[in-house]
């Protein structure tokens, strides 16, 4: 693979960036590099800017609205996208449940679901892991039971990112208690306005309310929003946890925090000299920006693969740990740069982004990033999987 970038390609480079310098709203931007948190409202203004340019879904087939970009061209958008500061676009619509109605839905599923994803008619947010069933998610117990035209739903879900803002849920269900594990599961479009849902909020470390617990009582769902076959959901879980993984890996938001890094350790300290000229931190960094640097190019690999049809293979667990120790160790970076200053932060100044210090909110950006060997299937899960369909262990 060619690491160099062509001229076409450095054009292109230029365009997205003066694009987004012209279009990003200040505030949201200013959020961004400030770690504040952002409102539902937010995300989904951005989430419109960038569908009225045509730029939401680069990675979607041409004929659902994706871009028809090059590999290297949806990595420079996603680096661009990074170094501007532009508000995540929610991995759970656009990136997760597209690819799989895309692949697996009916083409009435695939009519009504994917405008709606498209211009973020529709916020989603996913149901895989349950109390118990985590890492092991085979192992869930949710049940959908067919009643005529529906599937009955009772169980439990947890963990359940952004389920306070989301109009749909995606959801493994067991239906059928006698089969193995893996082939009595089947994937559920569920309206989350439906009777007999609840959501709960869960308070993490950081004080943040992001994650959630989901009920279903007796929840009723049209038959007609089951993807694919009764009983072979697993199909289109590995299938999505493959997206999933691959986009965890964050190699734009990783080289802009690595930014980030670099200017509060070269704030004057205390003693009036830089960290960056304490030869043991210094090779810290340069560690992290040569692992940085190596997962970039892996991630080109992988994502020019998927423009020559191949979907995410094993790799993508391989992308999935090693971005979220990039991710952990950034974090852990900050905060041994700032030292005593990490101690305190003010929840008040969380979704204000002219309030406070930028190092502000810097302990409760380390306490949240401890997640993230955890989600999208642990670390350790992930390195069984490589021991056994990479090295055939």
């Amino acid at each position: 693979m060619d690491l160099e970038y062509s001229a076409t390609e450095e054009a292109f480079r230029a365009e997205v960036r003066s694009w987004l310098d012209e279009n990003l709203p200040r505030d949201m931007q200013a959020k961004v590099h400030n770690h504040r948190w952002l409102t539902r409202e937010e995300y989904v203004r951005w989430h419109k800017i960038l569908a009225a340019r045509g730029w939401v879904a680069p990675a979607w087939p041409v004929e659902f609205g994706g871009t028809g970009w090059s590999a290297a061209q949806r990595h420079i958008f996603e680096e661009e996208c990074a170094r501007a500061g532009t508000p995540q676009i929610m991995p759970f619509g656009v990136s997760m449940v597209a690819p799989v109605i895309m692949r697996f839905g009916s083409e009435g599923q695939k009519r009504h679901f994917l405008p709606r994803i498209y211009d973020c008619t529709d916020w989603w947010c996913q149901g895989y892991s349950e109390p118990g069933s985590g890492s092991d998610l085979a192992s869930l117990k949710t049940r959908a039971v067919r009643d005529g035209d529906h599937y009955v739903v009772n169980g439990q879900k947890t963990w359940t990112t952004m389920a306070q803002h989301a109009d749909w849920i995606f959801c493994l269900v067991r239906t059928d208690p006698e089969a193995k594990k893996q082939e009595g599961i089947s994937f559920l479009l569920i309206d989350m306005k439906t009777p007999g849902i609840t959501v709960r909020p869960i308070r993490t470390i950081d004080e943040d309310h992001e994650v959630n617990e989901v009920f279903f009582d007796n929840v009723r769902v049209p038959v007609a929003n089951l993807v694919g076959e009764e009983n072979r959901g697993w199909t289109c879980a590995k299938y999505l946890l493959g997206h999933e993984r691959t986009g965890i890996a964050a190699v734009g938001r990783a080289k802009r925090e690595l930014a980030f890094l670099k200017r509060v350790a070269g704030d004057e300290q205390s003693g009036g000299v830089s960290l960056m000229h304490d030869v043991r931190f210094a090779a810290k960094v340069a560690d992290l920006e040569i692992e940085i640097m190596a997962l970039e190019m892996t991630v080109l690999r992988v994502v020019s693969s998927e423009n020559h049809g191949k979907g995410p293979g094993p790799e993508a667990s391989l992308l999935k740990v090693k971005g979220t120790e990039i991710q952990q160790r950034l974090t852990e970076l900050m905060v041994e740069a700032i030292g005593p200053r990490a101690l305190p932060f003010h929840l008040d100044r969380f979704e204000d982004a002219d309030a406070g210090e930028p190092l502000d909110q810097l302990a409760a950006y380390y306490f949240n990033f401890r997640k993230t060997s955890i989600y999208g299937g642990s670390n350790e899960i992930q390195k069984n999987i490589m021991s056994q369909m990479i090295l055939g262990l």
